[in-house]
């Protein structure tokens, strides 16, 4: 809904709804429709239909490298519900708290919150999370977004997966992969997912959110065999099963190749969205240092030190109708140098706006 005053919000993680597969997905549902017997109208297995959950292990398999047995593959309500099923079954079994990445999203400690458990912040570098920190911590269990880490966009080092890896063998935990846009690479290889290395330590979590809509309110997670008995009875109590019509639809998306054309087309239109966006900042923040291009929906955009400190910064942008969020907003750590860090989101701006957008701010910082 529009704020009154705003001209554009670079929020990150937000995809671009209009992009939404309307045609394909009403032909898929009429499809099923036709097809789906009276007996999948009932209550369905909380893990997911079972077409749907063989249809996203082999989807997860080719594109992302996952190690996905359907029998070990539930489908929720996007990476939320696959992370308070989580929370609930390691509060169970006796944790106090998750780990989270320092800076990370600030919604993983909300979610976890909600399950009793704790959150403890484990700062990172350019590699990923630091050794030392993480060893000190009195947690078994972290959630990382290690392809493309949010917000610095980084990917992790091979070093640091390892080392990830190797700690949660060692203190019988379990690592939660938000693999939130895996999907979206522009310039590089795909890095693929950590649960590759390791599918009995690590519980890999992603859903349809930035590809097709958050609305739809379907993803899923991969599970070691440890804890498939756990969540798939905590699904059941939670909510009896996902609809099933839905699953139906979007597994008809996924087999019939309508799933990776629709990939295509998002990725087509956020890379022109990305590259509108760099060149805005080239051209009226000239000396901007830009990280995190090659994948995602957002960069991380670091300004000269004439246009600091960040809150003023952010407040000049706010009086132009331009909202930004610096990245000390996502973590604990703040800057002793007072250089501008913003965390620009594209995927739902029109390549115009964005230039506008980032045009209005430079007006309204003339001058710094």
């Amino acid at each position: 809904m529009p704020v009154p005053g705003v001209f554009v919000d670079f929020r990150a993680g937000t995809p671009d709804l209009s992009l939404f597969p309307r045609a394909a997905w009403a032909a898929a549902q009429r499809a099923v429709l036709a097809g789906l017997p009276h007996s999948a109208l009932g209550y369905p297995d909380p893990r997911g239909l079972p077409v749907l959950r063989a249809a996203l292990a082999g989807l997860l398999a080719r594109r992302r490298g996952v190690v996905a047995d359907p029998g070990r593959l539930v489908v929720c309500s996007g990476v939320a519900q696959a992370a308070t099923l989580l929370g609930t079954v390691l509060r169970a079994r006796g944790h106090r708290a998750v780990g989270v990445e320092d800076p990370g999203s600030p919604e993983h400690g909300r979610l976890f919150a909600a399950t009793g458990l704790d959150t403890v912040w484990l700062p990172l570098d350019e590699e990923g999370l630091r050794p030392g920190p993480l060893a000190a911590a009195d947690v078994r269990a972290v959630v990382v977004t290690p392809a493309h880490q949010f917000p610095s966009g980084i990917a992790w080092s091979a070093e640091r997966r390892g080392m990830l890896l190797e700690w949660a063998r060692a203190v019988d935990g379990h690592v939660l992969e938000d693999d939130y846009d895996g999907d979206f690479r522009y310039d590089r290889a795909p890095v693929g997912a950590l649960q590759g290395l390791d599918p009995e330590r690590v519980v890999y979590t992603g859903s349809v959110s930035k590809s097709l809509a958050p609305g739809l309110r379907l993803g899923w997670a991969v599970l070691p065999e440890a804890l498939v008995e756990e969540v798939v009875e905590r699904k059941r109590t939670m909510d009896l099963g996902h609809p099933s019509l839905d699953q139906a639809t979007l597994a008809h998306l996924v087999t019939s190749g309508a799933y990776d054309r629709q990939l295509r087309r998002c990725q087509r239109a956020y890379r022109e969205r990305r590259d509108a966006l760099l060149a805005a900042l080239e051209r009226h923040f000239p000396g901007t240092s830009v990280t995190g291009i090659a994948a995602g929906l957002h960069v991380i955009a670091c300004l000269p030190a004439r246009y600091g400190p960040p809150e003023r910064f952010v407040a000049r942008a706010a009086g132009a109708g331009v909202v930004v969020r610096p990245l000390e907003e996502y973590g604990t750590a703040r800057p002793a140098d007072g250089a501008v860090r913003l965390v620009l989101g594209y995927a739902h701006l029109a390549p115009a706006v964005i230039a506008e957008g980032i045009r209005r701010t430079a007006e309204a910082l003339g001058g710094r």
